[in-house]
């Protein structure tokens, strides 16, 4: 049998309590609404382990059509466990992140939607600035704004270079 391989990372996904205002946040970021559909029945329950099940979805998708954001709201049955206050040290925590290009005029905008930053926006090197804030019913979101044209590749291999002179000159 031919070994498998994988193609894409398809989606992340979001379990949420209003649906409505999840797409209004994530539109504001700057997310599409791609499509909104109930999914229901013995047949999906079979995939996620819960038995018959009702949950409406919607997907969002990034502006270069790359990554995509499934937004669900359980009907049936409820969700029985809440993360979105867990410390983002937290095993299996989950956090999102999204580049853009304006965090200073976006942040505001988010505020209006109940957003609050976690910490604060720190400038990274001259590299990134970089913050973390409570969305939408509580949801952790990562922030970058990218200050220059370095790629992420560039500085990983910049530091790789810088650790393996500082071994060497030991």
């Amino acid at each position: 049998m031919k070994k498998s391989k994988l193609i894409e990372m398809n989606n992340v996904g979001i379990v949420v309590e209003s649906l409505d205002n999840a797409i209004s946040f994530f539109t504001e970021i700057g997310l599409t609404l791609e499509g909104r559909m109930m999914v229901e029945g013995e047949w999906a329950g079979r995939i996620t382990g819960l038995g018959n099940q009702e949950v409406e979805i919607a997907m969002m998708v990034t502006p270069d059509g790359h990554s995509r954001l499934e937004l669900s709201q359980f009907h049936t049955p409820q969700t029985i466990a809440d993360h979105r206050n867990a410390p983002v040290n937290s095993l299996g925590y989950l956090r999102i992140m999204f580049r853009v290009d304006n965090l200073e005029e976006l942040l505001p905008r988010l505020k209006k939607y109940g957003a609050e930053v976690v910490g604060e926006a720190v400038n990274y090197e001259n590299i990134y600035r970089l913050c973390y804030i409570r969305g939408t019913e509580g949801l952790l979101i990562g922030l970058a704004e990218q200050l220059n044209n370095e790629a992420v590749t560039d500085i990983l291999e910049k530091n790789l270079t810088m650790n393996a002179d500082n071994k060497s000159s030991r």
